[in-house]
């Protein structure tokens, strides 16, 4: 069947929008690249503003506290500013806060730990 527009036609039948096609795969897996190395980045960043100490950047600390801290800081910061859930200021804000709470927090539950 001929394509109308950005739509086309399903296995099933149905009609569907065209991003589900292999340009749409890309985008997907592009996205998901880009959040996790903003994620490093961010919790990277959150280990330099605390302190890295004696070993440097821990990249699996980096990639947890980056990705928890940028959903629940950024989220949080992003919402409570009007701002929606685009990129802004306020949610790349939030993101580094979040990763330092995060960070802070492992790195205090960690020598807690070790005291015991």
């Amino acid at each position: 069947m001929a394509q109308n527009g950005p739509e086309r036609e399903s296995r099933a039948g149905c009609r569907e929008p065209g991003a589900f096609g292999e340009e749409g795969a890309y985008a997907r897996n592009m996205l998901f690249i880009g959040i996790i190395l903003f994620g490093m980045l961010v919790g990277a960043a959150a280990q330099l503003i605390l302190g890295k100490g004696s070993t440097g950047v821990d990249w699996t600390m980096a990639i947890v506290a980056g990705l928890v801290g940028s959903f629940v800081g950024g989220l949080l910061a992003s919402l409570l500013s009007g701002d929606g859930i685009q990129l802004r200021a306020s949610g790349i804000i939030g993101s580094i806060v979040g990763a330092v709470v995060v960070t802070a927090a492992w790195r205090w539950s960690r020598t807690r730990s070790v005291t015991r």
